[in-house]
């Protein structure tokens, strides 16, 4: 049976290098406006608290602790935190700028 013990979360997990992870936060009683290239490539994860996404046409969808999300290509105008207490969100994606090392010069057979 699934609970809340069983509920995902990426904080104390070790990434590949190959990614990256970001905290948001948002406070009690606080909206975030939505912008999509804030969320491009990530995978997000309610981490405490929950939100509410609006959209636009005016809807709201909740989320909790452990839910996973996907923010793009979505209608949305901005993420509420209606409850007491702070919301924490973690949005892992593929690291942007990866320190590359030259490789190495092709040799030719002799």
């Amino acid at each position: 049976m699934n609970g809340p013990a069983d509920r995902l979360s990426l904080l104390d997990r070790v990434l590949s290098p190959m990614f990256e992870l970001r905290l948001v936060a948002l406070p009690p009683g606080r909206a975030r406006r939505y912008r999509e290239a804030e969320w491009r490539d990530a995978l997000v994860v309610i981490e405490r608290g929950h939100i509410e996404l609006e959209c636009v046409g005016g809807g709201r969808r909740r989320f909790v602790r452990g839910d996973v999300l996907w923010l793009i290509g979505m209608p949305l105008l901005a993420l509420h935190n209606p409850g007491p207490d702070a919301a924490l969100l973690a949005a892992v994606s593929r690291r942007r700028t990866l320190s590359r090392r030259p490789k190495p010069a092709a040799r030719c057979a002799r």
